[in-house]
């Protein structure tokens, strides 16, 4: 392997000529403190860090920055932090997937336009790995992720809890009047007690194993826990290797290959990862010019088991996984159904470095022989409600309700969704098809995690538990239920679903991947002829661009302008 020089490091550009811009560059670091040989000659690398004091998953970020750099300056780099875009779940309305592709752009630009020869991407949360995955694959720096790790288990009543899976379902014992204040407050206590992201099967949990599978990160690293002592040497050991990536010019190029991309999709349902995956992995493949399809998720789940049992799937947490063997045992046990050739970032094969790990916990993690499902986790429909299809999270429904047909109870946006779903008057009965419209990339703006309808509380105090829901909406990975989701065309875009009107029927078949709306071709050609399209959702700034240029669901939601490997030229640094 040849290996580059000092010279032709990309940083040389700035530090390294005797010219004017040269002496400019060489002097503001002086400025900060450094010698002309701590950065000289050395591969400078960005280590670009969502933390931020609103973000609770990333709280403890700044800290494990400080690790890396121990790592970078022991293999003989210069690193640097980079404060990026902190996409704070939990409190960015309407939709932190709005800003997803905004952290791509910042992080892709980050690079660009600084002396950067090698980047650390820390993060975690939801659409955090993907939006730092996205920036770094389109300006293809050699580039490492260092997962933030999920938090440790909550507890409550001597029971485990699951962020947001266990959110749901004792919100919906006390709307059914099951539950006093005095213990949902207990429980609002003790379901999140450390740093990181969600400990369930959610987004985040789901994103991070796939940068593993996909190669991105240190083999193990997906499955430590944040508050882990591992955890810290896991960062050091990021910092040590992609400098050693820089000299060996490991980019995102050579290791993101459309097996790479395969290898994600088969990770993902073996964990039953969130739905939410068939979003992100597209908008990443994307950025390499791959076109990743989703009838390529259908065709994989099919013969891949899931094994990781785990919530909201599952009965087991994030922390167990880790003790059973984390991620590398898991994929051990599919290593058949993998491309075991493929490279990753410590520049060994996905085969060498699942070599020899093994399962310590059968229960958490399954045989192949005892699966939690035969076939994957999640399942693509198609039909005339959704001609470029929609998804459903086979592993998290009701078996019974995978083949159902009812009257549907259509829902025009959001707010009245929330006013009318507490009512008394509200028509609806069990074997009703909750439809949700206007919640899509455009209409929401930003596909919001409102795929998981609430059951009418009405029906909540009859004992109904579960119903089937039909949106165009994304749903958390934490969540659970009969959901259909991503319905392409969205509603606002004009797609069949702004169509639907109550007591249509609906007709789910998930077996045979279907969903349709059981009206004729006549009376939808009325119907799409009568709509009207709807307002812009924005007259300005950010949100204007992204609902203008934003791609549907079935393409990742990905900017129409940046889901291409084209190559933006290096700048004049003079």
């Amino acid at each position: 392997m040849k290996l580059q020089t000092p010279e032709e490091l990309r940083s040389y550009k700035w530090f390294g000529l005797d010219t004017m811009k040269g002496f400019s560059h060489r002097s503001r670091m002086k400025q900060l403190g450094h010698r002309r040989e701590d950065f000289t000659g050395k591969p400078a690398i960005g280590i670009v860090n969502t933390w931020s004091e609103i973000n609770s998953c990333h709280a403890h970020l700044r800290e494990r920055a400080e690790a890396v750099k121990r790592g970078v300056l022991q293999a003989g780099g210069f690193p640097f932090e980079i404060p990026a875009f902190s996409i704070t779940e939990t409190y960015m309305k309407p939709s932190p997937m709005l800003y997803r592709n905004l952290l791509a752009m910042d992080t892709e630009e980050y690079l660009r336009s600084l002396p950067v020869d090698g980047v650390v991407l820390m993060g975690g949360c939801d659409k955090t790995t993907p939006g730092l995955l996205m920036g770094a694959i389109s300006m293809n720096l050699p580039a490492i992720y260092v997962p933030a790790g999920p938090m440790l288990r909550g507890n409550w009543n001597g029971q485990p809890l699951g962020s947001g899976t266990d959110l749901w379902k004792y919100w919906a014992e006390r709307c059914a009047g099951n539950l006093g204040i005095e213990e949902w407050e207990e429980i609002e206590g003790g379901i999140a007690r450390s740093p990181g992201f969600c400990m369930t099967m959610g987004t985040a949990s789901t994103m991070t194993a796939l940068a593993e599978a996909m190669g991105m990160t240190l083999p193990g690293a997906s499955s430590i826990p944040a508050v882990d002592s591992n955890h810290v040497r896991m960062a050091v050991d990021s910092g040590k290797r992609i400098v050693d990536m820089v000299w060996e010019d490991l980019t995102p190029a050579r290791i993101l290959t459309r097996e790479a991309f395969e290898n994600a999709i088969t990770v993902d349902m073996a964990i039953a990862g969130s739905t939410n995956a068939i979003i992100h992995l597209p908008a990443m493949a994307g950025r390499r010019g791959i076109g990743l399809e989703l009838k390529s998720f259908d065709e994989i789940s099919q013969r891949v088991p899931v094994l990781a049992n785990i919530r909201p799937s599952g009965e087991y947490l994030m922390e167990d996984l880790y003790y059973a063997g984390g991620l590398r045992a898991l994929m051990a046990n599919i290593g058949d159904l993998l491309h075991l050739d493929a490279l990753t970032v410590n520049g060994k094969t996905v085969g060498e470095n699942i070599s020899g790990a093994t399962v310590t916990n059968a229960e958490v993690i399954r045989p192949r022989d005892r699966p939690l499902s035969a076939t994957g986790g999640t399942a693509v429909l198609y039909g005339n409600l959704a001609p470029d299809g929609a998804v459903i999270k086979t592993s998290a429904a009701s078996a019974n309700l995978l083949t159902h047909a009812g009257p549907a109870v259509v829902f025009k946006n959001y707010r009245d969704m929330h006013e009318r779903i507490v009512r008394d008057d509200l028509e609806v009965e069990e074997n009703s098809v909750l439809v949700l419209q206007q919640a899509g990339p455009i209409g929401g703006p930003g596909m919001p995690e409102w795929g998981m309808l609430p059951i009418p509380h009405k029906l909540l105090r009859r004992g109904v538990r579960d119903m089937v829901r039909v949106s165009d909406a994304r749903m958390s990975g934490t969540s659970y239920g009969t959901c259909v989701l991503h319905v392409s065309p969205e509603s606002h875009a004009g797609g069949p679903l702004a169509f639907v009107r109550d007591g249509d029927t609906i007709r789910l078949d998930v077996p045979n991947r279907t969903l349709e709306l059981q009206i004729s071709e006549e009376e939808l050609s009325r119907r799409r002829a009568q709509w009207v399209k709807p307002a812009p959702v924005s007259p300005r700034g950010y949100l204007s661009l992204y609902t203008e240029r934003v791609t549907q669901a079935h393409r990742g939601c990905d900017f129409d302008f940046l889901e291409t490997a084209a190559v933006v030229p290096e700048p004049e640094v003079g």
